[in-house]
């Protein structure tokens, strides 16, 4: 992919203040960030993120104050940040246009986390040990202490609100007017159940926010956890619900029995699991339905997406069972 001008500047930039003694630096992707991969002959392999306008420098310091105590007190191998030249782990860039700075760029650098992302169905024991990771991660969101400045997103009733209304005015791109009933009435129903929870140490912290298979990469079949630019506060069960999303019926039962295994769940844990479940699958595709270029994919997925309405309206138990999909005339 072609680099604009721009960034490059700011890459170029931000290796001079980090010191960096580099050999290589591969392009990766776009989304709210833009991010590299830096190879260095002294520092190892390393990650550089040129933050877009929706994170402040607050939250992006409480992201990496969050990472430091994962990696440090939990012991997870998790990107940590890594302070510039002058000390700080945010370097403030800006490109130049005709001798005049231009808009402000914040840029971090992370230690890279060596995996490799799963090709196909994982077997029974890496699903377990996903469980087990994401329970550390909760356990150890709970006994975190932040610092006075912390502050991070919420992921909830008003998040899920501001997805919707996302949805609502592209969704005729993706689902005829009679599937789109199944839709309206769902978001009804997690919005209710959304705000009748509640908010206790046990059940809500900081969560990933983003724990899809995209997110974790296996070294000798060992997990870890990868992009926590989404990381908030929400409901663990949110971040559950997040990792089952890509999975068949026996795969999320391994991965809850790693999870069960750390972290014991509330006895009406399921009902609430399909609340979130359904709840983040209409994030996704508000977050992609934007794209024309992720269109045809989103359509093809609409039998199965309808299929999963029907059954969390009907409150019928679905994750655990096979769910027919639903002919769409």
């Amino acid at each position: 992919m072609k680099i604009e001008p721009a960034t490059r500047d700011i890459v170029l930039q931000a290796l001079k203040a980090y010191d960096l003694n580099w050999t290589k630096v591969e392009y990766i992707k776009q989304s709210d960030s833009i991010t590299f991969k830096v190879e260095t002959e002294t520092a190892g392999k390393l990650l550089l993120r040129i933050h877009g306008e929706r994170c402040s420098r607050a939250e992006i310091l409480s992201e990496l104050e969050w990472l430091s105590h994962l990696s440090g007190a939990a012991e997870l191998v998790v990107p940590v940040g890594l302070r510039d030249s002058s000390g700080s782990y945010i370097l403030e860039t800006g490109n130049e246009a005709g001798g005049v700075a231009q808009q402000l760029n914040y840029v971090t650098l992370m230690r890279w986390v060596e995996g490799e992302h799963s090709e196909g169905n994982l077997p029974d024991e890496q699903l377990y040990a996903v469980g087990v990771m994401l329970a550390r991660m909760h356990e150890a969101g709970a006994q975190f202490v932040p610092s006075a400045e912390f502050t991070r997103p919420v992921w909830g009733a008003d998040s899920f609100r501001k997805e919707w209304e996302k949805l609502e005015k592209h969704h005729s791109a993706m689902v005829p007017e009679s599937g789109w009933r199944l839709y309206q009435a769902a978001a009804v129903r997690i919005l209710g159940e959304l705000e009748a929870m509640t908010l206790d140490p046990g059940s809500y912290g900081l969560i990933h926010g983003d724990l899809h298979f995209g997110n974790v990469v296996f070294t000798e079949g060992q997990p870890r956890a990868i992009d926590f630019g989404l990381c908030g506060y929400g409901f663990y069960l949110h971040d559950l619900a997040a990792a089952l999303l890509e999975l068949s019926t026996e795969q999320r039962r391994s991965l809850i029995r790693g999870y069960s295994s750390v972290r014991a769940l509330e006895p009406d844990y399921e009902r609430k699991l399909e609340c979130f479940f359904v709840k983040i699958m209409i994030g996704n595709y508000s977050h992609h339905i934007s794209n024309p270029d992720e269109l045809p994919g989103l359509r093809e997925e609409q039998p199965y997406a309808l299929a999963y309405l029907r059954e969390y309206l009907a409150d019928s138990r679905f994750l655990f069972k096979r769910i027919e999909p639903v002919v769409i005339e």
